[in-house]
């Protein structure tokens, strides 16, 4: 049992994500804002954290995720988000300036985001 990170400011998207996660016998921890990500991920010590983007700042998602790295967090990421949709732009991980180990667009079906999340924690083991 892995346990799970999610930080999105929509407890809509929060609670579905928790609930296909938990179902699929993982432990999930919950926060709905950068702030309380941050305390979450030294509190949880999480094996994957799923980030949204836009939360109260455009940006929080990235700069959380970067800031994260910068201080040694090897963690996977996986960034979700519908921000692709808000602006019409491509967006993907990339190594500086989004810094996650990948990036899934809203909505994302639940057999996707739990296989997604498998394969980034098998990732992670090797």
């Amino acid at each position: 049992m892995a346990t799970i990170l999610i930080v999105d400011d929509d407890p809509d998207v929060v609670e579905a994500c928790r609930l296909f996660l938990e179902r699929d016998h993982h432990k999930v921890v919950c926060a709905y804002n950068r702030a309380e990500g941050m305390k979450a991920v030294a509190e949880a010590k999480p094996d994957l954290l799923i980030l949204d983007v836009i939360m109260e700042q455009p940006d929080d998602g990235i700069a959380m995720a970067q800031e994260l790295r910068r201080s040694g967090f090897t963690t996977p990421i996986l960034m979700l988000t519908s921000i692709g949709k808000v602006t019409g732009y491509s967006y993907d991980k990339d190594e500086d300036l989004v810094p996650v180990d990948d990036f899934q667009e809203k909505p994302i079906e639940p057999a996707a985001l739990v296989r997604k999340v498998n394969e980034l924690l098998a990732k992670r083991a090797r």
